[in-house]
């Protein structure tokens, strides 16, 4: 007994070590984690068209090329018009704008030409370009390449010029310089080419980022660069941390004060799903913006839910006779299924996030997509680990685990329609207070400069004021104007110039601001000066984002469909995911709550939370009706299920609003206004998967029984007529056929 007792203080000893080695490099590390425009500022760069008026098309189609090119250095750069012919891009986690801007190339001309140097093709039919090696000819042993991929145009038109040069030369010029004339080996149709013969691979990534800086479609040429500050402000940054680690605080005392031994086993396990987090935040450069934030606090809360599950099912085995140490393995073994569709969906959505979106959507999924497979690892294998060491150290008596006795099943179904009805009311207001909103406005939402564009005010200090001066004195004066929470502001280093942005600005509130300044803070008029920007979030990131939520909704419809194998499963998850979406659309058009680019984040939380409680029930569901085979009767299975998760869809539900309820209360005005609608799309989360998704399949599963009843019914029916029938015919034959034999 010593022995195992001994054996099992080492093992502790060694869990609260390994969580304070990972604490202490997560710590460390985070000095190191790259942050985003909005937290920690970056390089902004203005470029103008050489063009005098460009058309729209031709800034937008260059707007977007130069999103996929600044990409490269973050996930989270943005690109925006300025004016009529300027393009503002701010790259995150850099400092450095001479090496941003010699690494992005000049964006000047470029043409492919025959050897009399007529031009056969321009940079635009060029849709990507990069650097790779293959293996060389024998005479080196890696060759470096271009690889460049055409557009549809490009490729046809490619294919026809190389057809009519073979073993000649094309030269590819940009800005008057050729930069190199290979010769064609053959006619290219497949619209993917190589350019070899570069010394290095730098040679060959040089000439990649010249052809893809002149595949735009306008030559630009740099007007400004300067390194700014934060968007957000430094206020935003440690009130976000302190707000995490209070958070993370009330969790930890919650899930000890309502699991005991496991709740302390779980918050060790959480000690180091965040120390990880930290780490490979740092490890994989991951930026971090408000998005990504969210990400993490959804990926926490997925973690705490699978710990809930786990010990959710330890006090039903307890509390059904079972000994702790058989509950323990019994709880981990029938949570399992739950944890692993929850998290799976959840991952696949997260990875086609990452695949089709762009910006803000793929912080978002990546950031997502880390916390969920930690936190399956800290719940399945540390959280296990833990509870098991514990009771190895004499946790031994079911008073330390806590019992969990069957409860008459609460019948949810029997309010069915009044659900029903209360969700169609709340969505159909929702169109209601759109339809106002444009009546009076002109827009269905509130859009912020992010997605409506805005004013862009650049004013130039008496004094250098600091982040902290900028986020308490100058915010406050600009939202006295503006009347609204969105705006940002960024610090140009070296400078006593901050850009402020807002919504776009009448000209009588562009004067008031100028007074407001110059009243305030002394300015000089002559050192304001105001100009439109375009959105931060263009049509073609709409657009992106849309088919990525899209394509991952249809995934997890086909996931969950397989993992079911009942359609009316991943039917029923999918409409709950639509109604949580309208819903929360329903508040943002109600309250004229700001929708800028992290309202696609929260939307992505929101539908990522709802369908991990889901699928929770939905298991139990599954395991219940092969439970009770054929004297199953379904409405007492959908309610037992529901009130046998109940619980646990309450404490998962307190414990991540927690999170989020901390940071709206010590958050600057810009994380509360993404932190409210969060706390909305958690509660409508859980509302929707106890009281409508079990409902839904419910309807949906009866709906299918009548149908095939009433259809197995009517084939009766009409078999009995088709006998009578027969029987009618036979008895007439036979009637004939003795009438007959009479008259002979």
């Amino acid at each position: 007994m010593k022995s195992s007792k001994g054996k099992g203080l080492i093992g502790l000893l060694m869990i609260i070590a390994v969580v304070a080695v990972f604490g202490w490099f997560g710590y460390s590390s985070m000095g190191d984690i790259k942050l985003g425009l909005d937290l920690a500022g970056g390089v902004s760069i203005t470029y103008q068209a050489v063009e005098e008026n460009p058309t729209a098309e031709q800034m937008s189609d260059t707007i977007y090329k130069l999103q996929q090119r600044v990409e490269h250095y973050s996930m989270e750069s943005e690109v925006y018009q300025e004016g009529s012919n300027r393009i503002n891009i701010d790259i995150p986690g850099v400092s450095d704008a001479n090496a941003i801007l010699q690494e992005l190339g000049k964006p000047g001309s470029l043409v492919f030409t025959d050897e009399q140097f007529n031009v056969l093709m321009t940079g635009d039919m060029v849709a990507s370009a990069k650097a790779g090696m293959r293996e060389g000819n024998g005479v080196q042993a890696q060759e470096y390449v271009v690889q460049l991929t055409l557009t549809d145009e490009g490729a046809k038109t490619f294919a026809e010029i190389t057809q009519a040069n073979i073993g000649k030369q094309i030269a590819i010029i940009y800005d008057g310089v050729v930069q190199s004339a290979p010769t064609v080996q053959a006619a290219i149709t497949g619209g993917q080419c190589e350019i070899t013969g570069m010394k290095t691979f730098e040679v060959a990534e040089d000439l990649a980022a010249t052809i893809r800086i002149g595949s735009l479609s306008l030559e630009l040429q740099e007007l400004r660069s300067n390194v700014v500050g934060a968007k957000l402000g430094q206020e935003a940054i440690s009130t976000s941390l302190k707000a995490g680690a209070v958070g993370f605080g009330i969790v930890v005392v919650f899930m000890v004060a309502a699991y005991l031994v496991p709740g302390l086993a779980a918050s060790l396990a959480l000690a180091l799903y965040v120390g990880l987090v930290l780490v490979m935040l740092s490890a994989f450069e991951i930026t971090l913006t408000l998005p990504g934030v969210a990400g993490i606090i959804l990926s926490i809360g997925m973690a705490v839910d699978a710990n809930v599950i786990i010990f959710t099912r330890i006090k039903e085995e307890i509390g059904l006779g079972k000994t702790v140490k058989s509950a323990i393995k019994s709880g981990f073994s029938k949570a399992l299924s739950a944890i692993i569709d929850g998290n799976v969906t959840t991952l696949i959505a997260a990875l086609v996030l990452f695949w089709r979106g762009s910006g803000t959507v793929k912080g978002f999924a990546a950031t997502l997509a880390l916390g969920i497979i930690l936190s399956m690892f800290t719940a399945l294998v540390v959280t296990k680990l833990a509870l098991n060491v514990f009771y190895v150290l004499g946790f031994e008596d079911a008073k330390f685990y806590g019992v969990k006795k069957e409860k008459a099943a609460v019948d949810f179904l029997s309010k069915k329609k009044l659900c029903f009805a209360v969700s169609i009311v709340m969505i159909v207001a929702g169109f209601g207070f759109m339809g106002v909103n444009r009546a009076s406005n002109g827009t269905v939402l509130n859009y912020s400069l992010d997605f409506m564009g805005g004013t862009s005010t650049n004013v130039t200090f008496k004094e250098d004021m600091s982040l902290e001066d900028i986020s308490s004195k100058v915010v406050p004066v600009v939202e006295s104007i503006t009347k609204d929470a969105g705006i940002q502001t960024q610090k140009v280093a070296g400078t006593n110039e901050v850009i402020i942005k807002t919504r776009t600005l009448t000209v009588e509130e562009r004067q008031a601001l100028n007074s407001a300044l110059i009243e305030n803070f002394g300015v000089d008029e002559a050192e304001i000066t105001a100009e439109s920007i375009s959105a931060a979030v263009s049509s073609e990131m709409k657009k992106d984002a849309v088919v990525a939520v899209v394509i991952a909704t249809i995934c997890m419809l086909i996931y969950i469909w397989f993992r079911f194998s009942d359609v009316r499963f991943a039917a029923s998850a999918v409409l709950a995911l639509l109604h949580d979406v309208l819903v929360v659309l329903t508040f943002y058009a109600a309250f004229k709550w700001s929708v800028g680019s992290t309202f696609i984040a929260c939307m992505l939380t929101i539908v990522g939370y709802s369908i991990n409680a889901t699928i929770v029930i939905f298991d139990r569901i599954r395991e219940n009706l092969k439970e009770m085979g054929s004297r199953r009767n379904l409405v007492e299975v959908v309610n037992a299920s529901i009130t046998q998760t109940l619980t646990r869809s309450i404490n998962t539900s307190l414990t991540t609003f927690i999170m989020v309820f901390v940071l709206f209360i010590l958050g600057v005005s810009s994380i509360r206004e993404f932190a409210l609608p969060l706390m909305v799309g958690i509660v409508c989360g859980t509302y929707s998967s106890v009281c409508v998704t079990g409902a839904l399949w419910y309807v949906m599963t009866t709906y299918s029984q009548n149908k095939k009843a009433k259809e197995k019914a009517e084939a009766k029916e009409a078999k009995k007529a088709e006998k009578a029938e027969k029987a009618g015919k036979k008895a007439e034959k036979a009637e004939k056929a003795e009438i007959k034999a009479k008259e002979q």
